[in-house]
C-alpha cells in the first residue's frame, strides 16, 4: 500500500543539516585566520596538528553537543512518541495515528540522532583534552607522557576541569543509549546541559577578572545555543518523518528557539562586556572584528525566526491539509538557519581560541580578599551600600526576570479568555521575585562572600521570606489554569509540570514533615560540613545553595500556607505545631552558631584580611543572631497565614453547611434528633425541636 503522507521539501534538509558542519570548519578557518589564533608559537609551539587540530575539535565537539541537546529537547517537549492505541494522556486521549510524527517514527529517529551524536561528543571531548595537553606542553607525545597526563587531570585546573567534562559526557553518551521515554529524554537533555559546565570554567571565562560572570554567562550562551541550534538541525533530520504534525512541531519549536535567542543574546551581551575595553574594539580590534560577525549572524538568525512566526509556519499550517509541497518556504528558510547556525558556531570557537582585547589574566591585586575571593573588596558596609553595590549574576537574573514575565503572561492570558486571578497574588510574585533579584545580585550576595552575618542575612532572606510571597503568588495554580494542555500525546510546560508535581520525588519532599525535616535539618547538614566552604569558594556550589534553600522554603511554606497542588496538607492545629518545632529547632540552631567558639570555613573567613578591622569570630556570632532574630518576623507571618486560612476555611465550612441545611431543610439535624430518641426510647415527635413530615414542631411550653 503506498504511503499517503505528502512529500514535502523536509524530505532532502538532511543535506542542508549535513551542510552545517563545512560551514562551521569554514567559518573557522576565516576567523584564525583573521586573527592569527593558529600562528607559530615562539615558545613551546606544539606544530600545525595541534595548532589546527584543536580548534577543528571542538568545533566537531560543539556541534555533536549540539546535536545531542538539540534532540533531547525535541523528543522531551516537541515531538510525540509512540502512544498505546486509547491511551489516556493526562486527561484526553491521543488521537489515533494517521500518517503523522504520533505514530512515533520522528521520535525515534530524534532519539538515535541524539545517541549518536552523544557518542561523537564523548570522543570529541576526550581529543579535546588531549590536544589541550599538547598545547600546553608544546608536544604531542614523547617520554614521560602518560605521567604528565595523570598529573595535568589531578592537579591542574584546567585538566580537572577537562576531565570532567570527559566524564559526564560519556556519563551523557550512556544514558543516551538508554532513552526511550519522555523522562529518559529528559534526564538525557539534564544530564548533557550538565556536562557543559566544566567546559564554562576552562578558556576565556578561566581566568577572566570576572570570572563568575564570565562562567555563568558562557554556560548560558552555550547552553541556549546548543537547544536552538541543535533543536533546529535535528527538527530538519526527521522532518521527512513528520508528515501532517509538521506544523505543530514547527510552532512548538519556534517558541523554544525564541527563548533561547533572548538567552544567547542576552549572555552575549555580559560576555561582551567583559572582553572588549570599549565598543570601538568592534572595529578595530581583529577580535572585536570576528565578535561583529558573530553579532550580524545572530540577529540574522532572529529576523529568520520572525520571519517563521509570523509568515511561513502559518503557511505551513494552512497547507499542510493538502498540495504537494506543504512547507516549501519555511524548510528553505530552515536549510539556510542551519547553515548559518554553523557559521556561528564556527565564528564562536576562533573567538574562543583568540586573545581578547581585554588580557584574559585577572586584574593585579595582592590583597588577600581578592586572592580567595576573586573580587575585589566592597566598601565598607552600611544599609546605603547594601543597595548601591551590585554585582550580576546572570543565570539566577535571567530566572528572575523571566518568572515575572512569564506569570503576567499568564495572568493577561486568563483575562482575555475571560477568567479571573488575584491581583494579590500577582503582586505577591511580583515582590518575592523582585525580592529574589536583589539578594542574589546586589549587596547581600556582595557582602555574603566576605562576611558571615551577610551570608546569613542571605540565606534567611532566600529561604525564609522570599519561598512566602512565592507560595502567595500561587504559580503552579496559575500554570495548569493557563497553559494549554496538548492532544497528540506529547509534553509540553502543562504536561510536564503535572507530571512534575505528581511524581513520587516531588511527593516526598512536599510532605510536611519531610519538608520541615529538609527546610531545618538542611542547616546542620550545610553548615556544619564541608558544603559551606564548597558553596563559598565556587560559582557552582554557590549557585547550588541558592536554588536548594530557596526551593526547601517554598516547600516547607505551601505544605503550611499554599494552595499549590501537592500531598495531603495536615490539619491546621498540627500545622501550627509543625511550625512552632521546625522555628524552634531554628532558633537553637541560631544559638548554637552565637555560642561557637571556632570558626565556620575558618580557612575562608579567617584568611580574608578585610581592610576593616573585622573579628571573624565577632562576625559569626553577628550572623548567628541574624539567624535568631530574622526568623521571628517570617514565623509570625507564617502563623498569621495559617490562623487566616483556618478561619476562611471554617467559615467556608459554616456557609456550605448552611447551604446544604437549606436545600434539606435541616436533615442532619432531624436525623440527629431521631438518634437522639431512639436512644432515650422516644419517638421523633417526643423529641423538642424535632420534626414530623419535614415541619418542626414547636417545643411544648411547660
Amino acid at each position: 500500500m503506498p504511503d499517503s503522507t505528502p512529500t514535502t521539501p523536509a524530505d532532502r534538509t538532511w543535506a542542508w543539516a549535513l551542510g552545517a558542519l563545512p560551514a562551521a570548519l569554514l567559518a573557522l578557518v576565516a576567523g584564525l585566520a583573521v586573527t592569527g589564533a593558529a600562528a607559530p608559537s615562539p615558545l613551546f609551539d606544539p606544530g600545525a596538528f595541534v595548532r589546527w587540530g584543536l580548534p577543528v575539535v571542538t568545533v566537531l565537539m560543539h556541534s555533536a553537543a549540539a546535536l545531542a541537546v538539540g534532540a533531547f529537547a525535541l523528543c522531551a517537549l516537541v515531538l510525540p512518541a509512540t502512544p498505546r492505541p486509547g491511551a489516556r494522556t493526562r486527561g484526553h486521549v491521543a488521537r489515533p495515528s494517521r500518517a503523522t510524527a504520533v505514530d512515533g517514527r520522528a521520535w525515534a529517529r530524534a532519539a538515535r540522532v541524539g545517541a549518536l551524536a552523544s557518542v561523537v561528543w564523548a570522543l570529541a571531548q576526550l581529543a579535546h583534552l588531549v590536544l589541550t595537553l599538547a598545547s600546553v606542553l608544546g608536544t604531542l607525545g614523547g617520554p614521560g607522557y602518560g605521567a604528565q597526563l595523570q598529573q595535568f587531570v589531578t592537579d591542574i585546573e584546567l585538566g580537572r576541569n577537562l576531565m570532567w567534562s570527559t566524564v559526564l559526557t560519556a556519563v551523557v553518551a550512556l544514558a543516551a543509549a538508554a532513552v526511550a521515554s519522555y523522562t529518559s529524554a529528559a534526564w538525557a537533555g539534564v544530564l548533557a546541559l550538565v556536562a557543559l559546565v566544566p567546559l564554562s570554567l576552562t578558556g576565556h571565562a578561566a581566568g577572566a577578572a570576572s570570572h563568575e560572570l564570565a562562567v555563568s554567562s558562557w554556560w548560558m550562551h552555550v547552553g541556549a545555543v546548543c537547544v536552538w541550534a541543535g533543536g533546529l538541525t535535528v527538527l530538519c533530520l526527521v522532518a521527512a518523518r513528520l508528515g501532517r504534525d509538521l506544523p505543530d512541531a514547527a510552532e512548538r519549536y519556534s517558541r523554544t528557539a525564541l527563548w533561547c535567542f533572548v538567552m544567547v543574546a542576552y549572555s552575549g551581551v555580559v560576555n561582551s562586556l567583559i572582553r572588549l575595553g570599549s565598543p570601538a574594539d568592534l572595529v578595530t580590534d581583529p577580535y572585536g572584528r570576528l565578535l561583529l560577525t558573530k553579532i550580524v549572524l545572530t540577529v540574522a538568525l532572529g529576523v529568520a525566526g520572525w520571519a517563521h512566526r509570523r509568515a511561513t509556519i502559518p503557511a505551513i499550517r494552512a497547507g499542510s491539509d493538502g498540495g504537494r509541497r506543504p512547507g516549501a518556504p519555511f524548510w528553505r528558510l530552515a536549510g539556510g538557519e542551519v547553515l548559518v547556525m554553523g557559521a556561528v558556531i564556527g565564528v564562536a570557537v576562533a573567538l574562543g581560541s583568540s586573545a581578547p582585547p581585554v588580557p584574559q589574566e585577572p586584574v593585579t591585586d595582592a590583597s588577600p580578599t581578592y586572592l580567595i575571593t576573586r573580587n575585589p573588596v566592597p566598601p565598607y558596609p552600611t544599609p546605603l551600600t547594601y543597595l548601591t553595590q551590585w554585582r550580576l549574576e546572570p543565570v539566577l537574573a535571567f530566572a528572575a526576570v523571566a518568572a515575572v514575565v512569564v506569570y503576567l503572561a499568564w495572568v493577561v492570558r486568563l483575562r482575555r479568555r475571560g477568567d479571573t486571578w488575584p491581583a494579590g497574588r500577582t503582586i505577591a510574585w511580583v515582590a518575592g521575585l523582585l525580592l529574589f533579584f536583589w539578594v542574589t545580585n546586589a549587596g547581600p550576595t556582595v557582602y555574603g562572600s566576605v562576611l558571615f552575618s551577610a551570608h546569613m542575612l542571605e540565606h534567611m532572606l532566600l529561604a525564609m521570606v522570599v519561598p512566602i510571597f512565592v507560595v502567595l503568588g500561587a504559580p503552579v495554580t496559575l500554570a495548569v489554569r493557563a497553559l494549554p494542555h496538548r492532544r497528540d500525546g506529547s509534553r509540553g510546560p502543562r504536561e510536564w509540570l503535572l507530571a512534575l508535581v505528581h511524581s513520587r520525588v516531588a511527593g516526598f519532599f512536599s510532605n510536611p514533615v519531610v519538608a520541615a525535616v529538609n527546610f531545618a535539618g538542611s542547616l546542620v547538614v550545610f553548615y556544619y560540613t564541608p558544603l559551606f566552604e564548597l558553596a563559598l569558594t565556587t560559582h557552582v556550589g554557590h549557585i547550588l545553595m541558592v536554588v536548594h534553600f530557596t526551593l526547601a522554603g517554598y516547600l516547607f511554606a505551601n505544605a503550611l500556607i499554599g494552595i499549590d497542588p501537592g500531598p495531603a496538607r495536615p490539619s491546621y492545629p498540627l500545622r501550627l505545631l509543625l511550625l512552632l518545632a521546625t522555628m524552634g529547632f531554628h532558633a537553637f540552631f541560631g544559638i548554637s552558631i552565637i555560642s561557637q567558639t571556632s570558626l565556620l570555613a575558618a580557612d575562608y573567613f579567617g584568611w580574608l584580611g578585610l581592610p576593616w578591622g573585622v573579628d571573624a569570630l565577632a562576625d559569626q556570632e553577628k550572623g548567628g543572631a541574624i539567624t535568631w532574630g530574622v526568623g521571628e518576623l517570617p514565623t509570625l507571618a507564617l502563623a498569621i497565614g495559617v490562623a487566616v486560612a483556618w478561619a476562611k476555611d471554617d467559615t467556608r465550612a459554616a456557609r456550605r453547611s448552611d447551604r446544604a441545611a437549606d436545600r434539606d431543610h435541616d436533615a442532619e439535624l432531624r436525623a440527629y434528633n431521631a438518634m437522639l430518641a431512639a436512644r432515650a426510647g422516644q419517638t421523633p415527635q417526643e423529641v423538642p425541636g424535632s420534626a414530623v413530615g419535614g415541619e418542626e414542631r414547636p417545643t411544648p411550653e411547660s
